[in-house]
C-alpha cells in the first residue's frame, strides 16, 4: 500500500460513521444555555478577562517606555523633531536609575496582580465547569431512566456509558476553559491591534500583512477538524461498547476458547480508533506549525522594517521593543486557537451525541393527568390484546389474548418457549405498550394510570437475578428508606434467605460484589425473593423464579410463596409444572394465544397441550 492509499484509508469512513446518527440542531447554542444558572459567575470571569488582558498589554509598554525614558533617553517626539538627544551625566544618571527601579516595581506589581487574578478566574471557571457537568450528567441519567425497555433492547450499554462519562467530561473543558479563553484571545487581539495602530500605523500595517492567510487557514482547519473529531468520538463509543459487552461475557469467551478471535476483533476496533486519533493528530500537526511559521515570518518583517526605522530615527528603540513583544503576543492567541479548536470540536462532537440521546423520546409517552387509585387491589384484565415488539403485524407475539385475574387469585402461564408468557408479564407493568385491545388494573386502562403507582404495586422475581455492588441489606432495600432493617430481616425469614445470611460473618452487612458473583444461583434467587417481598406488593410476579434453584431451595421457596400468595394477586410463569399445581388457574399459551384454561386436574382431564407437557416432563425425570 503506497502513501496515497494509506492517507485515503485514514480518511475513509468506517461502519460506525455510516451508522451514526448526527445531531441536526446547533449544539454550541444549546450548550451556552447551560450557562444561564451561572451567568453571574461567568460575567465576573469575563470582567476578570478584561483586567487580565489590560495588564498583559501594559507590561511591554512599561519596559518600552523605560527603555526610551531611562536607558536611551529617547521619545518618538524628540526623534521625529531633532534626532537623538543624550541625557546629561551626574544627577541625571541617578534619576534614570531610579526610573528603572520604578519601572521594575510597576512590572513586578503587574505580574503579582496577574497571578492573583488568574488564580481567582481559574477557581471560578473550574468550579462553574464542574457544576455544569454535574447537572448535565444528572439530567442525562434521569432521562435515560425515563426511557422505555425498547430503547435498552436496541442500544448497547457501552454506548450509554460513553455518553454519561467520556462525552460529558469532554463538555467540561468548554465551560472551564474554552469559552473564556476564546473571549480573552479575541479581546487581546483587538487590544493589541488598537495599541499598535495608535503607536505607529505603518508598523502595524506590516504586522497585519499575514492576517488574511491566517484567517483562511483557520477556516479550512475548522471545517476539517469538526468531521475528524466527530469520527474519534464515534469510534471511541464503538470500542467502549465492545468492551462492555465482551467483559460481561468473558466467561462464555473462555468456555468456548474464543480469546484469540475476540482479541483480533478488539484489535481491529482499537486500530480503527488509533487511525482516527492519528488523523486528528495530522490535522493539528499541520495547523499549529503553520501558524508558528507565520508568526516567525511576521516577527522577521517587524525586525527588518522596525530596525530600519530605528536606524533612520523614525521610531525609538522602545517602540520597536513594544512591537516585537506585541507581534509575539498577537500570534499567541491564534496559536492557542488551534489548541482550543481541538478541544472545542471534540466537545461539540460529544455534545451532538449527548443531545441526540437527550432528544430521544420514550416509546411510551408520559401520562397527562394520570388517574391515581386510592389503593390497587390487584384485579388484572386483558381485553383482546394484540402485541408485537416491532409494531409489525407479521411479528405478533400475542394474538387476541383475553383473561381476567381476580384480586388475591393465583394464576400460572405455561407453554413452549416463545409462546408469549413473559411478554404478558412485561405488559402488566407497562414496560411496553400494546398495539390493539386494552389492559386494565382494577377496571382502569393502564394507559390512564400512573406508571409509578402501577410498578410500586408490583414485585417481580425474574429468572436472571441482578444484584448490585454493595451489601445484602442495600440489595433488598434498593434505597427505599421506608423499608426498615426489621422488615428486611422478616422478608428474608419468610423466603428462607435468612438460612444462609445468618451464617455470613457480617450477616446483612455482608459485601455483595458486581452481579452477586460470590453467591450461588440459589442464594441470589432467595435474595431476589426477599427484595420482592420487602416492598409488600399487591401483585406478585414470578418469572421462571425457580428455574435455577436446586430441589431443597425450591422447597423452601414453595413454602414461603404459598403463604405469601394469600391476599395478593400472584402470577407465575414456570416450565416446571410441579411448581404451579396449587395455582387457582393455569393458562396454556401456544403461538401467542391462550389455548387452554383451568386447574391442574381439569387440564389433565382434557388430554390437551397441558397433559402432553406434563407427561413429557415425567418422562425426562
Amino acid at each position: 500500500m503506497n502513501l496515497r492509499e494509506k492517507l485515503m484509508d485514514l480518511f475513509r469512513p468506517q461502519d460506525e460513521e455510516r451508522q451514526d446518527i448526527h445531531y441536526r440542531g446547533k449544539p454550541m447554542r444549546r450548550l451556552i444555555g447551560y450557562l444561564k444558572p451561572h451567568r453571574k459567575v461567568f460575567f465576573l470571569c469575563l470582567l476578570l478577562v478584561l483586567l487580565l488582558t489590560g495588564l498583559e498589554l501594559v507590561r511591554p509598554m512599561i519596559i518600552g517606555n523605560a527603555i526610551d525614558q531611562f536607558i536611551t533617553g529617547e521619545t518618538n517626539e524628540t526623534v521625529l523633531a531633532s534626532g537623538r538627544e543624550h541625557w546629561e551625566a551626574g544627577e541625571q544618571a541617578e534619576a534614570r536609575f531610579a526610573g528603572v527601579l520604578k519601572a521594575a516595581g510597576l512590572y513586578l506589581a503587574a505580574l503579582l496582580l496577574l497571578m492573583i487574578l488568574n488564580r481567582t478566574q481559574t477557581i471560578l471557571l473550574q468550579r462553574m465547569g464542574q457544576d455544569i457537568v454535574y447537572d448535565m450528567r444528572n439530567e442525562l441519567f434521569t432521562h435515560v431512566e425515563s426511557l422505555t425497555m425498547r430503547f435498552f433492547d436496541t442500544t448497547p450499554v457501552g454506548k450509554i456509558v460513553t455518553r454519561l462519562t467520556n462525552d460529558v467530561e469532554a463538555i467540561n473543558e468548554v465551560f472551564a476553559n474554552i469559552l473564556v479563553k476564546l473571549f480573552r484571545n479575541v479581546v487581546k487581539m483587538i487590544g493589541l491591534a488598537v495599541i499598535m495602530i495608535s503607536l505607529n500605523p505603518r508598523m502595524a500595517l506590516y504586522s497585519f500583512i499575514l492576517i488574511p492567510v491566517v484567517a483562511v487557514l483557520t477556516l479550512v482547519f475548522r471545517m476539517i477538524s469538526r468531521k475528524t473529531y466527530r469520527i474519534v468520538r464515534t469510534r471511541l463509543t464503538a470500542l467502549n461498547t465492545f468492551l462492555s459487552e465482551h467483559l460481561s461475557g468473558m466467561k462464555v469467551i473462555q468456555i468456548f476458547g474464543r480469546e484469540q478471535r475476540k482479541f483480533e476483533e478488539f484489535e481491529r476496533k482499537n486500530g480503527s480508533l488509533y487511525q482516527a486519533g492519528f488523523r486528528e493528530m495530522m490535522v493539528f500537526a499541520v495547523f499549529r506549525p503553520f501558524i508558528y511559521l507565520l508568526s516567525v515570518v511576521a516577527l522577521m518583517i517587524i525586525m527588518v522594517t522596525g530596525g530600519t526605522a530605528v536606524l533612520k530615527a523614525e521610531i525609538t528603540l522602545g517602540t520597536l521593543y513594544i512591537f516585537l513583544q506585541y507581534i509575539n503576543s498577537f500570534f499567541e492567541p491564534i496559536q492557542e486557537l488551534a489548541e482550543q479548536f481541538t478541544t472545542l470540536q471534540s466537545a461539540i462532537s460529544a455534545a451532538e451525541k449527548i443531545f441526540t440521546l437527550l432528544d430521544t423520546e420514550p416509546d411510551i409517552p408520559a401520562e397527562e393527568n394520570p388517574r391515581l387509585l386510592p389503593e390497587i387491589q390487584g384485579k388484572i384484565e386483558f381485553d383482546h390484546v394484540w402485541f408485537s415488539y416491532t409494531g409489525k403485524e407479521e411479528d405478533w407475539v400475542l394474538k387476541d389474548v383475553s383473561f381476567t385475574i381476580e384480586p388475591g387469585q393465583s394464576v400460572a402461564f405455561v407453554g413452549a418457549t416463545g409462546a408469549g408468557k413473559s411478554s404478558i408479564l412485561n405488559l402488566i407493568g407497562r414496560y411496553y405498550d400494546i398495539q390493539k385491545g386494552a389492559i386494565r388494573i382494577d377496571g382502569v386502562d393502564i394507559r390512564n394510570l400512573s406508571r409509578e403507582q402501577i410498578r410500586r404495586a408490583i414485585s417481580q422475581v425474574q429468572q436472571d437475578v441482578f444484584l448490585f455492588t454493595g451489601d445484602i441489606a442495600s440489595n433488598i432495600r434498593l434505597r427505599e428508606d421506608s423499608i426498615t432493617d426489621q422488615a428486611i430481616e422478616e422478608a428474608s425469614r419468610e423466603v428462607n434467605a435468612a438460612r444462609f445470611i445468618d451464617w455470613l460473618p457480617n450477616r446483612y452487612a455482608s459485601r455483595v460484589t458486581e452481579r452477586g458473583a460470590t453467591f450461588s444461583a440459589g442464594q441470589r434467587q432467595l435474595l431476589s425473593f426477599a427484595r420482592a417481598l420487602a416492598f409488600d406488593p399487591k401483585i406478585l410476579i414470578l418469572d421462571e423464579a425457580t428455574a435455577n434453584i436446586d430441589t431443597e431451595t425450591e422447597q423452601w421457596i414453595q413454602e414461603a410463596v404459598s403463604r405469601l400468595m394469600k391476599g395478593r394477586t400472584s402470577i407465575m410463569v414456570a416450565h416446571r409444572l410441579s411448581t404451579i399445581q396449587r395455582c387457582d388457574r393455569i393458562l396454556v399459551m401456544h403461538h401467542g394465544r391462550i389455548r387452554e384454561s383451568g386447574t391442574h386436574q381439569e387440564l389433565l382431564a382434557r388430554d390437551g397441550i397441558y397433559k402432553k407437557l406434563y407427561q413429557l416432563q415425567l418422562t425426562q425425570r
